[in-house]
Formats: C-alpha cells, structure tokens, sequence
C-alpha cells in the first residue's frame, strides 16, 4: 500500500498491524468508533533514530513538514491540584502554553509534563505520544489547523513507526477540545 504522504516503504492499515503499537494504542484502533473507519488508520515503519521532526523530514519528505503534528502532554497546576492533558499541534508550531493551555485548564501555572509522568501515564514512549489511546478523562487540546488538514502524521505510541492519519479525526476523538491559536 502506498502512503497518502510522505515517501514510506512499509505503509499498512493499522488494525493490520497491532502488535506494532502500544497497548493503549492497540486498544484504541481495536475498539475504534469513528465516522473515519480504522482503515484509514495508516501505520508506516520508520526508523526510531530518525524520529525527531528536522531529521524525518528529510529523510521521508520534506511535505511532512506542513502535515505533521506534535502530541505533548502539559501539566496545569491550581490550588495543589495537578491535572494532565494532551495538546496537539502542527509540528511547525509550538504549543503556547502559557496562554491558550493554562486558561484551557484553568491553571494558575501549566508546563510541560516531565519526561516520566508523561510516558508513565500515557503507556507509550517518549517521542512517540499520540492523540490515539490517550488516558481516559484526559483533555485533548487540539489546534484547529490539525483538524483542516487533509491528513496527518502522528505517533504511533512508540518511536519507531507513526500514523498518517485523516485530519478531521481528530476533532472527534474523545475529550477533544478545538482551539484556535494552540500553535503558535
């Protein structure tokens, strides 16, 4: 099968694949209820040293620039409390989170989440944080400009591999929350 982007050897739906995803991720595509069927779901394998943004799209395609996008996961504090959720942004972008996500979350502070509680929480590895198997009751916080693409590259729950995925996914996923200018 040939990638809707990007320039991929292996590319494959992933309900064909689940034993190359995480287990929240696997669980996701398995339990999967969407107007956009699990087939469009794509998994491409793709090198794990050559997972950070600059380095893979040189390697797979320079368009995965302007179709990629960034899964992070922020921590809001308020009152002692600490609450975690996901923002994803074009990979262009970066995540303003001391505007959009702090007043999203109602937090007096928000940062992004440490290293070991974000893949501690999530079940997948760092640099590898998707939208697809989060936790439930996590918030999603999404930039508007991932919805409008046609399709997206995403992780896949781990470094090696992503997914390419429709962008109006995203806007459907549980917990999802659009907001304009979540990139910057």
């Amino acid at each position: 099968m040939r990638a809707p982007l990007g320039n991929f050897d292996d590319a494959r739906p992933a309900p064909d694949c689940l034993d190359l995803l995480t287990a929240p991720v696997a669980d996701a595509v398995r339990g999967w209820s969407h107007d956009v069927p699990a087939e469009q779901l794509i998994y491409v394998d793709t090198d794990p040293e050559i997972a950070d943004t600059a380095a893979f799209v040189e390697h797979y395609g320079r368009e995965l620039l302007d179709a990629s996008a960034n899964c992070v996961v922020v921590a809001g504090k308020r009152g002692g409390e600490t609450s975690l959720a996901a923002c994803l942004v074009l990979s262009r972008t970066r995540v303003d989170v001391n505007g959009a996500v702090r007043k999203q979350l109602g937090a007096r502070k928000a940062s992004f989440a440490p290293m070991d509680t974000a893949v501690g929480e999530t079940g997948m590895e760092y640099g590898g944080i998707t939208p697809i198997g989060l936790p439930a009751g996590w918030p999603l916080l999404v930039d508007s400009a991932v919805v409008d693409a046609e399709w997206v590259l995403i992780g896949s729950g781990r470094r090696r591999g992503k997914l390419i995925v429709p962008g109006k996914v995203f806007g459907g996923l549980l917990g999802a929350v659009m907001i304009d200018g979540l990139g910057v």
